[in-house]
């Protein structure tokens, strides 16, 4: 399969199988990833592997007991992370100046790219993956438990493994919904009606709605997925976390 179909077809993977991540694999696609662009060559990242089976019992339930993280032979918990450089330029007198959210959201991006280029190079061979939103939820508790310094923030988690089978792949809106030529053109009531009727109609998104006692499929979202109690809640965990680790 060549790259563009690769990624055509990709789909999120939740069961493994028993096959192990072999050391070896693992450590060549994690260098793999670790050649993603990032800003001014600093490598603003570091990745927590966790393979065994106490740490991920430990982990588990920061990201809600869902099954992937104990039933994945690998677990990643890709990190934003000024510890390292802030520690090289203090040993090299050099006066660093990374203790701001400017910096914070620089490490951030540099471990997000890795973990999406790890993310590919590892469907390229095979494995399967599902990415944890789950990880800036409960930051501080992970960080706890993976022992993260001050200055090195979680920022997102992947289960990494061979999969049992190969599930039917999540919808996307179609891509005239998100491309806006030259400059960003607003959309009209029609519009997003227009945008949204493909995946309001999905038989899946319907029951949704039903099981969930909503009248369309944006309630289910804004009453019982993502609410707004919980958004504000979630926000002042992770904006107090990241300031407790060293970003003002």
């Amino acid at each position: 399969m060549d790259t563009i179909e690769l990624l055509r077809n990709r789909r999120t993977i939740r069961k493994y199988s028993e096959q192990p991540v072999s050391d070896e694999m693992l450590r060549e696609l994690l260098e793999v990833a670790f050649r993603a662009p990032t800003t001014g060559g600093m490598q603003l990242y570091s990745v927590i592997v966790t393979r065994n089976h106490e740490m991920k019992q430990k982990l588990s339930p920061l990201h809600f007991n869902q099954p992937t993280v104990v039933s994945a032979p690998v677990v990643l918990t890709f990190c934003a992370d000024y510890n390292r450089f802030v520690k090289w330029c203090e040993a090299s007198n050099a006066t660093p100046g990374y203790d701001n959210f400017a910096s914070f959201t620089t490490a951030m991006i540099d471990a997000l790219l890795v973990a999406q280029q790890f993310n590919t190079a590892a469907e390229a061979v095979g494995l399967g993956c599902c990415y944890l939103g789950t990880t800036t939820y409960n930051a501080p508790q992970i960080a706890d438990v993976l022992q993260l310094p001050r200055r090195v923030v979680p920022v997102t988690t992947l289960t990494v493994g061979f999969p049992v089978d190969m599930p039917q792949q999540v919808e996307r809106l179609p891509i005239d919904a998100i491309i806006h030529n030259e400059l960003y053109n607003d959309y009209s009531v029609e519009d997003i009606h227009r945008c949204y009727e493909e995946k309001e109609l999905l038989p899946t998104n319907k029951r949704f709605v039903e099981e969930n006692g909503k009248e369309t499929l944006a309630q289910v979202f804004t009453d019982v997925r993502y609410t707004r109690k919980d958004n504000e809640y979630f926000s002042r965990i992770w904006r107090d976390f990241i300031a407790a680790q060293g970003f003002e």
